[in-house]
């Protein structure tokens, strides 16, 4: 049987139960017994010496009789619970408050000896034997004139302290079970707020460990349990967005892949089999050429993106004229522009020196205008501005195509992703250049942001940082 946090936890909870009775009827007991000895033996010393030096002294005075005597110390027994004795240095008993005044019968008390009270003032047990139970006797000398005439001795039954202890570690024991039941109510706490929560944190990643990434729960915490149950929900829906992702991706490249292989393979064989004419191969060659550069094109971009992961992108950074390989991205276009007439307008600030791979940078700015051209009509202008603030240079590319849908805009920068306004016009793009250009940006430790409004077109800002030093 596996062994839970929470069987450990009741155990714990029966342990300090267990524990807290044996201290309560041993420590705790002892403890009582001798505090209330000593504060008894306290009371009944000074209680003594108070008789000691105002009745006895004065019987022994011959300032009072045996029978005041007698009542007084009646009246102190009842009120203490205690025997009161007076007695003689021989051990001749003078005074007893149990028994009556009888002054023709002698009474001593055999070997009797003052100073087995050294070092203390009082004493527990049968003094001298006299007593059949243990008892708390305490002496006082009655002294005159520099002589110790006698002695008062209280004598206090241990088993009426015992009662009174026995009567304190009831309220011990129960104080202890109070305490032993209210504690429940952090059992109670601990079921509710960190036992049951594990739990659901324990099945849900044991179904994720089963592969159900898709297996939802929740905890209504704000506490560290609570956080680690988000985090673990978060962490489990990635993975499950990551999975999608990667049939998302095969998918994609199968589709991508098999619709140029197709194509050429359709029109070898009618090529092959007479279905197409001589004198038609030098267009259907062209049509060959260009789906196999498709083929390339894909082929080259999944090798960049898989080896800026792979690799964690290794930068060759120097100090360049970002404005200078803005113009010759655009120079590059120029064919293209021209068939489409389409125009290029350049706002540049004066020269601005960024820190970057340049071969890199320009690759995100042929892949940012290829972009903007493949999607702007006819007789249209493509503005790439830039503007410089806070030691960074910020570059915009904006055309006036067909625009991204709002609902669509989260997911440009994803791997394969075409917007579906787009698909009839882009049947040769391979989604992963928006991709290539978000990889590149964020190595650098920049941003990129697109805006878009559909059917007016979309901008796409990123940043560098703005070297210090000189141009390389």
């Amino acid at each position: 049987m596996r062994k839970t946090l929470y069987l450990k936890f009741i155990l714990a909870y029966i342990i300090f139960g267990f524990f807290g009775f044996v201290i309560v009827a041993t420590f705790v007991s002892s403890m009582t017994m001798e505090h209330l000895r000593r504060e008894k033996a306290e009371s009944l010393y000074l209680e003594a010496m108070r008789i000691a030096n105002t009745y006895a002294t004065d019987l022994y005075n011959n300032e009072t009789s045996l029978e005041t005597v007698k009542r007084q110390i009646d009246a102190l027994d009842t009120f203490f619970s205690a025997a009161v004795w007076i007695i003689n240095p021989s051990g001749r008993m003078i005074l007893d408050s149990r028994a009556p005044v009888d002054p023709e019968s002698e009474v001593f008390v055999e070997n009797f000896d003052p100073g087995v009270m050294a070092g203390s003032h009082y004493v527990v047990g049968t003094f001298f034997d006299v007593f059949e139970e243990d008892c708390i006797s305490v002496l006082a000398p009655i002294a005159s004139d520099f002589k110790i005439n006698g002695y008062v001795a209280l004598h206090y039954s241990m088993n009426n302290l015992r009662a009174s202890a026995d009567s304190l570690l009831n309220i011990s024991y129960l104080l202890l079970v109070i305490l032993f039941l209210l504690s429940l109510i952090i059992l109670i706490f601990f079921t509710e707020m960190v036992y049951r929560p594990l739990r659901k944190i324990t099945v849900a990643t044991e179904q994720y460990a089963s592969g159900n990434m898709h297996y939802e729960f929740s905890v209504d915490s704000e506490d560290e349990i609570g956080y680690l149950a988000a985090s673990l929900s978060y962490m489990a829906s990635e993975i499950a967005r990551a999975g999608d992702d990667q049939k998302k991706f095969v998918a994609n490249v199968s589709h991508d892949f098999r619709s140029p292989l197709t194509s050429i393979r359709g029109y070898l064989e009618a090529m092959s089999d007479g279905t197409v004419p001589p004198e038609m191969y030098e267009k259907y060659i062209e049509i060959l050429t260009n789906e196999t550069d498709r083929l390339i094109k894909l082929t080259n971009s999944l090798l960049t993106l898989n080896n800026l992961n792979m690799r964690g992108m290794f930068l060759d950074k120097t100090n360049f004229d970002v404005n200078k390989i803005i113009r010759n991205t655009a120079v590059s276009f120029e064919g293209t522009c021209r068939k489409k007439k389409i125009a290029i307008e350049l706002i540049l600030t004066d020269s601005v020196i960024v820190h970057a791979d340049s071969d890199k940078i320009q690759q995100v700015l042929y892949n940012l205008l290829d972009n903007a051209i493949k999607f702007s009509p006819t007789d249209s202008i493509i503005k790439i501005e830039t503007t410089e603030k806070h030691n960074k240079i910020f570059i915009s590319i904006k055309d006036n195509g067909t625009g991204i849908p709002k609902n669509e805009l989260k997911f440009v920068f994803d791997r394969f992703f075409k917007s579906d306004s787009s698909r009839g016009r882009d049947r040769r793009g391979t989604g992963l250049g928006l991709a290539i250009v978000k990889e590149i940006i964020n190595s650098h430790g920049e941003n990129i942001n697109v805006i878009s409004t559909e059917g007016i077109g979309s901008e796409f800002i990123f940043s560098l940082s703005v070297s210090e030093e000189e141009e390389d």
